[in-house]
């Protein structure tokens, strides 16, 4: 995911999203999540090929325009795609209560290493794990750390992966143990917002469409949505055009249409709280400002001649669908 530092995106909001609060968040039932002690950064075999970050440092050039992929650049991301949700599927089955966040990163790097992808989000831009884990309060872009998981929470769990040459990008929130009925609700809202945003995808859709669509949604069940958090276009890049703004954010650039062979992530965060947050000293956890629980659900999707498909859903024995 990224984070939007568009200048002018708060004053071009509707009203509803600058001055909405959610519901009412009465004394939580779940814990406030602080960052614990993060250990040292996995290391990655010498044999597995690497984006171009992880070597120098320095990001790729940022392209201008959305990417029309070709057949075969189609194929390749399919496969890091297929990657990532096999992955994100064996991380689901793993989570219980008492484990740490840092265990599943443990998990996710070692998938990637066996699988011979690179854990994209490692030393992107200087991110310290394997993949962002978020918990409770924290929005996005969580470091895994030694906090145990505790009855209650509710964990998203961010994978990307590099392989072939290509960046496979998805992520879901989980349940730990027993959560109440309040975040029971946050994640069914959270999950339709995802299929609602997925559903409007076809040639000649506007990418403002998703946001629209998204919204409506999320605020007619109580909850917000984070306007900075958008999602993006992806390929050989991790993050690259178009933006994918999960509210009704309207300009120039994302009344611009979906056509076939273009990929991009769609992830809307939402909160049952407000939306506005703040990023810790690290440099990356974002919270809620209110401390209200949020959650995220990605995948990545492709333009068709017809209609949209989602290259990260997970298929059992990777039969096709």
């Amino acid at each position: 995911m990224r984070v939007s530092s568009t200048p002018v995106l708060l004053h071009r909001l509707k009203s509803s999203f600058l001055k909405s609060v959610g519901r009412d968040v009465v004394k939580p039932t779940y814990s406030i999540v602080t960052p614990g002690r993060v250990s040292p950064a996995r290391l990655v075999p010498d044999h597995i090929v690497k984006p171009s970050y992880a070597m120098t440092g320095e990001l790729p050039e940022r392209l201008l325009e959305p990417e029309i992929k070709t057949a075969s650049e189609i194929s390749g991301l399919r496969t890091s795609c297929r990657l990532a949700g096999k992955i994100l599927n064996t991380v689901g089955k793993s989570i219980k209560v008492g484990m740490t966040t840092d265990a599943i990163d443990g998990i996710v790097h070692e998938e990637c290493i066996k699988n011979n992808a690179y854990p994209s989000p490692l030393t992107y831009k200087g991110f310290p794990k394997s993949v962002c884990t978020s918990v409770n309060n924290v929005a996005c872009h969580g470091i895994p750390d030694d906090r145990p998981l505790e009855n209650g929470d509710i964990v998203n769990v961010d994978v990307s992966v590099y392989l072939c040459g290509y960046h496979g990008d998805t992520s879901e929130t989980f349940a730990v143990g027993k959560v109440d009925k309040a975040g029971q609700q946050l994640l069914r809202v959270g999950r339709e917002c995802l299929a609602i945003g997925i559903d409007v995808c076809r040639p000649g859709a506007r990418f403002c469409d998703i946001g629209i669509a998204i919204s409506e949604h999320a605020h007619a069940a109580g909850f917000t949505v984070i306007p900075q958090i958008i999602g993006h276009g992806i390929g050989t890049y991790f993050h690259g055009p178009p933006d994918i703004f999960h509210v009704d954010y309207i300009t120039k650039e994302t009344e611009e249409v979906m056509r076939p062979g273009m990929t991009f992530t769609i992830e809307p965060v939402i909160c049952e709280g407000s939306e506005r947050y703040k990023v810790l000293a690290d440099g990356w956890t974002l919270v809620t400002l209110d401390n209200s629980r949020s959650c995220q659900f990605e995948h990545t999707v492709l333009i068709t001649d017809t209609g949209v498909n989602i290259l990260t859903k997970y298929i059992a024995n990777n039969e096709e669908t």
